[in-house]
């Protein structure tokens, strides 16, 4: 009997034992799936931020495509009204600040490309005065400131001035030139620049009657003359770039709606390596980057 009892009583302390060993295995497991809940959650919480992220540039990418869409129905077949006050405003003063980067002479393979990854990177859009037979040569380059969003704006053919301003016809003849050669270049027949930039400016010089003749004659056509209100200097002959920026702040003075002259010929490699200052200064000085698309297109 006692034996038994013994053996009844090693049970009740074995089974305890088990009891024991049992909750403490069951803690133990507790705790390693609370850690790795834990974990999970906070690995969770990672995935979902990059998700959110993902979700998001999909959104800035697709507004940047809709944006971009918008930009190649621009096909008008002239200014009108308004849209010549707003261009004839363009110098006027604008809160806030805004600074058009305008670049004349190109596209060259030296050059332009360059200034193109500058400006995709800081996600900047500019206007290109193309000349005809540099669009001719580069027609990719062409393109692809426009697939980025740029405005092709026109400077004619040749940059010959003996050429161009030999009668009002010669300029409107290289306007036109220029224009078909950048249907050719972008693939859209139905574009037109609609903003030209008289080689040398459009007022002033031995051509400065035939300039102001003509200029009203552009206009009658639907087609707006855009000239500059501060330089960098660099078709001055300028060689450092200290000098193209101190030409820079010395044109720039203060005023709050600037459109700033600049080169992408080829020997103008200057003007791409000094284009980094000049961006961080206009954003440093509270300006925002406008190209003609936000004159004709999206200004109020």
């Amino acid at each position: 009997m006692d034996y038994l009892i013994r053996i009844e009583n090693r049970k009740r302390k074995l089974n305890k034992k088990r009891i024991t060993i049992l909750i403490i295995a069951i803690l133990i497991i507790a705790a390693i799936v609370g850690f790795i809940c834990i974990k999970n959650k906070s690995s969770l919480g990672k995935v979902s931020e990059v998700v959110n992220e993902i979700q998001e540039n999909i959104i800035d990418e697709n507004v940047i495509e809709e944006k971009n869409e918008e930009v190649k129905k621009y096909n008008f077949e002239a200014l009108n009204t308004e849209e010549f006050e707003r261009f004839d405003n363009i110098y006027k003063a604008s809160d806030p600040k805004r600074i058009f980067l305008t670049f004349d002479d190109g596209p060259t393979m030296q050059v332009t490309p360059y200034i193109l990854d500058l400006l995709k990177n800081e996600d900047i859009k500019a206007t290109f005065f193309v000349l005809g037979n540099r669009v001719d040569a580069n027609p990719e380059l062409v393109k692809r400131e426009y697939e980025e969003g740029h405005f092709i704006a026109n400077h004619g053919y040749s940059h010959k001035y003996s050429a161009i301003y030999a009668s009002s016809d010669a300029v409107i003849d290289e306007y036109y030139k220029t224009n078909q050669s950048i249907r050719d270049a972008i693939g859209n027949q139905e574009y037109n620049s609609l903003a030209f930039r008289f080689p040398g400016g459009s007022v002033g010089g031995y051509y400065d009657s035939l300039k102001r003749a003509t200029k009203q004659i552009l206009r009658e056509k639907g087609i707006a003359s855009i000239d500059w209100n501060a330089l960098i200097g660099d078709s001055e002959g300028l060689k450092t770039k200290e000098k193209l920026l101190n030409r820079f702040y010395e044109t720039m003075k203060n005023q709050s709606s600037v459109v700033l002259l600049m080169h992408d010929a080829a020997d103008k490699i200057l003007t791409y390596e000094v284009l980094p200052e000049i961006i961080s200064y206009c954003r440093e000085n509270g300006y925002e980057f406008k190209n003609l698309y936000d004159v004709i297109l999206r200004e109020n």
